[in-house]
């Protein structure tokens, strides 16, 4: 007895002690401790026992009452919800704003959010399938079952819906359809989206501009003056070929596109926010071309800025601007005649009806500790995330989500956290830094952009980049590890030329460019007939204010050019997106860093764009140049088996590393963080805005109300 209470003492003694250390580390964590409460509690109850009476054995039965000591049940922890702050609202934060309301001349993702919400066009994509199509305005898509496309593939005739107005009051008929593209065409500005419909419907493949039809040799292309000095009867025909090209029967309720050769993605290439539908009485109202072949060249390629359309929008869709004030905000208010009814979804099990959301506010914010601030006080229901900044988000997540399954499953680690995220979404899109060979400047030779313009330590001359030797020294010096690292968290990739991996026409095997600072030293000091090195140089390199991984990949290059030489300076400027693409498009920035996200889902929207299109244009890059890649991508894109294209690519990509016109960075898987009371948002290969929102008509918000 004695040794047994003395071991039952020290076991106590032991667990008080271990009790209080346990207690007093529970204080110093910040972890919740649950009480468990022990209560007295008076029970009574019925007992049998046997007693001796008089002599004998006897069963009595009595009630008793006792108290005894137990642990009260804790109340259910409420289950967590989740709500918007105000009902019907959708608010997200960004920092890029539009450049133009014109669907004609939009090519950038901030426009293009505006505009597939409040405009519509023949066909839209099958929610998260990059590469199929459902009727939008048209009745049924085209194909060679139903006899809407020709058995050669060069007709393709759109039936268009009957009965639907625009936001202005104006009815939907073929002939807007007819209009909007023949404009497009005909406006052809360089730096729009119009060369995805050039080729396919001209076969321009030489200037992607309509000037093309007059003077191959693209000595017209973006010069409206030289335009207008052009004999009338020549730019009468081919006003007349666009005419012919898109024919309207408002009769019979028919498009018809007659292509100069097959081209297996027209459809999904209509299905781009180029390929919204105006209605074309109120766009003539507002200034815009009248249709007639005598008057067209006044409305050539007039830049967002010149155009008509830029400031306001009249569409069929779910959607109406409510206002847009520029390098503040925009916000859209539910259409209340949208004329989709409940038995017609967008496509199967998609949204119908009246916009579920009634009023969407995308405001520009482009300090990121303000959007982060908004994003964790739920005021947002999301917000443009950098990827350096993504795991600084990370410990609110409370549900995780798979864009192939749509499926989410809760943190274990935070099952209560506010937002929900989406991973590894593969990315189409990649920043890149670019190098002019040979900067704009004005009568006097002057640009903002190259300080003096000259090699005396203070500038630069407009063609520094002329020079093979600087272009390579530039390649040589930008720190790709690093760079992946510490701002896409490990997730990039490198890719060696123009085509992203796991596309047609990538090469494996291709050369890269490595870090290497002795390499970068050597070149520079070849360069400039050996100048540099002593005189040094003064160079601007430009990124839209408000993204901050390329404000990032400036200061990368920044540290690398000054850790060979304190004479190699480069001053990072940023600057608002407008005046960035405006400055970028009028060839004015020595280097800029910008990104291409797809159009189309194919090799030829990336080598095009990349060495003869948009940003060969913004390079100046020289003629000779110019012409070897045009050579390779026109060959490319029409080469009849998958085989054959993509030798032609992997030539184009070796003669992209050995010219080194850019310097190629990394593919990154992208990323989403919304508030977990959004739902029904989905991702598409190539969807744009995906941290803003994109699509505002397909989703919903816990609300309450639809």
């Amino acid at each position: 007895m004695f040794s047994n209470k003395r071991l039952t003492t020290k076991s106590s003694l032991f667990f008080v002690a271990l009790a209080l250390l346990v207690l007093g580390l529970a204080a110093c964590q910040p972890e919740t401790v649950e009480v468990v409460k022990e209560v007295p509690v008076e029970v009574t109850r019925v007992i049998t026992e046997t007693i001796t009476q008089e002599g004998q054995a006897v069963e009595v039965t009595r009630v008793i009452s006792e108290q005894i000591v137990v642990t009260a049940t804790p109340e259910p922890e409420a289950p967590v919800t989740f709500s918007p702050p105000e009902p019907g609202t959708y608010v997200s934060l960004t920092f890029g704003d539009i450049d133009t309301l014109d669907p004609n001349l939009a090519y950038d993702s901030a426009s293009g959010q505006v505009l597939q919400n409040v405009m519509e066009g023949l066909v839209y994509f099958n929610k998260g399938d990059s590469s199929t199509v459902v009727p939008a305005l048209a009745k049924e898509v085209p194909s060679l079952e139903n006899g809407l496309i020709s058995e050669d593939g060069l007709s393709y005739t759109f039936n268009i819906r009957e009965g639907i107005s625009f936001h202005d009051g104006g009815t939907l008929e073929p002939h807007d359809v007819a209009y909007t593209f023949q404009r497009g065409l005909l406006q052809s500005d360089p730096n729009g989206p119009q060369w995805l419909l050039l080729e396919p419907m001209l076969g321009y493949s030489n200037c992607y501009d309509i000037t093309e039809g007059i003077d191959p040799e693209c000595g017209l292309a973006g010069d409206i003056e030289a335009l207008t000095a052009v004999d009338p009867a020549k730019v009468t025909a081919v006003c007349e070929q666009v005419q012919a090209a898109i024919v309207a029967d408002d009769e019979a309720g028919t498009v018809t596109f007659n292509l100069a050769q097959p081209w297996g993605p027209f459809l999904v290439t209509l299905a781009g926010y180029w390929g919204n539908i105006l209605d074309s009485e109120w766009a003539i109202a507002n200034g815009a071309w009248d249709g007639d072949c005598a008057t067209w060249v006044s409305h050539y390629a007039p830049g967002s800025e010149n155009s008509e359309l830029t400031a306001i929008i009249n569409g069929t869709g779910p959607y109406m601007l409510d206002h847009w004030t520029p390098g503040e905000e925009f916000v859209l208010v539910a259409n209340p005649n949208y004329w989709r009814t409940a038995d017609m979804p967008v496509w199967e099990g998609g949204p119908s009806g009246i916009p579920r959301i009634k009023t969407v506010i995308v405001r520009l914010v482009t300090e990121w500790g303000t959007r982060f601030a908004a994003l964790q006080a739920g005021d947002v229901a999301s917000v443009n995330v950098p990827p350096e900044n993504e795991t600084q988000v990370d410990p609110f997540v409370g549900e995780f989500c798979d864009y192939k399954t749509n499926e989410c499953t809760p943190n274990p680690d935070n099952p209560n956290g506010p937002l929900r995220k989406w991973d590894l979404l593969p990315s189409v899109s990649r920043t890149d830094i670019f190098l002019n060979f040979n900067v704009a400047t004005d009568q006097d030779g002057n640009n903002p952009y190259i300080g003096s313009g000259k090699l005396d330590g203070q500038g630069v001359p407009p063609d520094f980049f002329s020079d093979i030797h600087v272009r390579k020294a530039f390649n040589y010096c930008f720190d790709y590890e690093t760079y992946i690292a510490d701002v896409q968290l490990g997730k990039g990739v490198r890719n060696n030329g123009p085509i992203i991996r796991d596309m047609l026409g990538y090469n494996e095997d291709g050369p890269y460019y490595e870090f290497d600072l002795d390499k970068c030293a050597e070149e520079l000091a070849l360069a400039w007939d050996g100048v540099l090195p002593d005189t040094g140089f003064r160079v601007q390199v430009a990124f839209n204010t408000g993204n901050t991984t390329r404000q990032t990949i400036g200061a990368i290059l920044q540290n690398s050019l000054a850790t060979i030489n304190p004479n190699y300076q480069v001053d990072i400027v940023g600057l608002p997106w407008p005046t960035l693409l405006r400055s970028f498009r009028a060839k004015q920035l020595p280097i800029a860093v910008s990104g291409w996200g797809e159009d189309i889902h194919d090799p030829h929207n990336w080598v095009q764009p990349f060495t003869v299109g948009t940003y060969a244009g913004r390079q100046n890059m020289p003629a000779e140049l110019l012409a070897q890649f045009t050579e390779l991508v026109n060959a490319g894109v029409s080469a009849t088996t998958p085989e054959a294209r993509e030798q032609y690519y992997f030539e184009l990509q070796q003669l992209h590393h050995d010219q080194a016109p850019q310097i190629t960075l990394s593919q990154a898987s992208s990323f989403r963080f919304e508030q977990r009371w959004v739902s029904d948002w989905f991702y598409r290969i190539g969807q744009s805005n995906i941290n803003e929102g994109g699509y505002f008509y397909a989703y919903d918000l816990d609300d309450g109300i639809d």
